[in-house]
């Protein structure tokens, strides 16, 4: 850890100076208490810096959560070995791609029971929170149980020991990022308002105590329970999938952490609103998920309740080229190496998401070194995304 001012601790290794730069002005708002701190994976990210800690008081800025709120990891360890599994690896693939929406704009056409339980408690939330999902989303019921685009993906992985683990990571898919994208438009409104002035317009906060403050927190909640129950549609079905496959799972143990999200904790003696942009709670036992790269290892990890890093950790490898340059960087002959072993759909749509384009997972786990301990690492064994 290296402290950059008074209010912005860095555990990052590898970061670019914009980075730095971005947080610094997060770390610079008169509100922050005590200090934002970085996580070894940061990089640029919409308004807040991805991979950065951001505890306030009196006010809540909606970018520094993001636009997908709740996204996270899910786990489940099976019984099985690795050793067990049978070679037609490409029909568990397929079956996984047939009985989950992927890509973006893309959602189911039908409700599982599962879902339609799910969204029977999520309906239930919604009015209570007091608020219309449908204002913002009309299919937002047919999302769930969907994994979107981008670092989105679904795997079948193998510990250190040969355990078959079954892994995720969405998040709160269209209907999140529309709750988003409306409470920080508000957010700008206010600031354009009361003329003040941000070092980035994308910093704008809604301060606490007013009722569009409350309804941020309210929907945001909600959106951050829709996340947790689409990881667990989703897991359910690729459980279901991976049963149809090979045979009966017995789960053995299953984690889920978000890591795009905002809670109310204690920190340095007060009450904040502590936001999460791209990093997961790393409390003292607390289990968490850490994702590698398309074609890296993942790790299962448990908090060591770090006091400076905000009781926080990485969410994952961090983004070393932006899509578009990795796009212009490498080849799809080059994935093709880099998932060399691994079940997957050979295309060119992935190229940006190949494990060159991000910081290497190794590098991040080891400045994370003081912040969580590591109780399995996670190598892919089929890997699902969408386009």
């Amino acid at each position: 850890m290296k402290q950059i001012t008074k209010r912005l601790m860095n555990w990052a290794s590898i970061v670019e100076p914009a980075t730095l730069e971005q947080a610094k002005a997060t770390a610079s708002l008169p509100f922050i208490h005590p200090h934002v701190a970085l996580m070894p994976d940061a990089h640029l990210g919409k308004g807040a810096t991805v991979g950065s800690v951001i505890p306030t008081r009196g006010a809540i800025i909606p970018a520094a959560v993001g636009v997908d709120i709740g996204c996270g990891m899910a786990a489940v360890r099976t019984q099985y070995h690795r050793g067990e599994l049978g070679a037609r690896l490409s029909d568990l693939r397929e079956a996984i791609e047939r009985a989950i929406p992927l890509s973006a704009g893309n959602h189911n056409t039908a409700l599982t029971d599962t879902a339609r339980e799910r969204v029977e408690r999520l309906t239930k939330a919604a009015e209570k929170a007091g608020f219309e999902p449908g204002r913002y989303a009309g299919n937002w019921e047919l999302q769930l149980g969907s994994l979107g685009s981008g670092n989105h993906f679904i795997e079948v992985t193998a510990d250190e020991t040969g355990a078959v683990w079954l892994f995720l990571h969405s998040g709160s898919r269209g209907i999140g990022n529309r709750i988003a994208a409306h409470h920080i438009r508000v957010a700008q409104e206010a600031m354009t308002r009361w003329w003040i002035q941000l070092p980035d317009r994308d910093l704008a906060y809604l301060v606490e105590g007013t009722d569009e403050f409350w309804a941020y927190i309210r929907q945001l909640t909600w959106a951050q329970e829709f996340a947790l129950a689409n990881r667990d549609e989703m897991m359910d079905r690729v459980v279901d999938c991976f049963a149809g496959w090979h045979g009966p799972v017995r789960e053995v143990e299953r984690v889920q952490c978000h890591h795009n999200y905002t809670a109310r904790e204690r920190h340095f003696g007060e009450e904040v609103w502590l936001s999460r942009k791209g990093a997961i709670n790393a409390a003292e036992g607390v289990p968490g998920l850490i994702p590698g790269s398309m074609g890296d290892a993942s790790y299962v990890v448990v908090g060591k309740g770090n006091r400076l890093s905000l009781n926080s950790s990485p969410h994952g490898a961090g983004r070393n080229y932006s899509r578009s340059a990795a796009r212009r960087a490498f080849t799809r002959e080059q994935l093709r190496e880099a998932m060399a072993g691994i079940e997957y759909r050979d295309t060119d749509a992935f190229i940006d998401e190949i494990p060159q384009a991000y910081k290497p997972i190794d590098v991040v786990m080891r400045d994370a070194a003081d912040l969580v301990e590591v109780r399995h690492t996670l190598r892919q064994i089929v890997n699902v995304k969408g386009d």
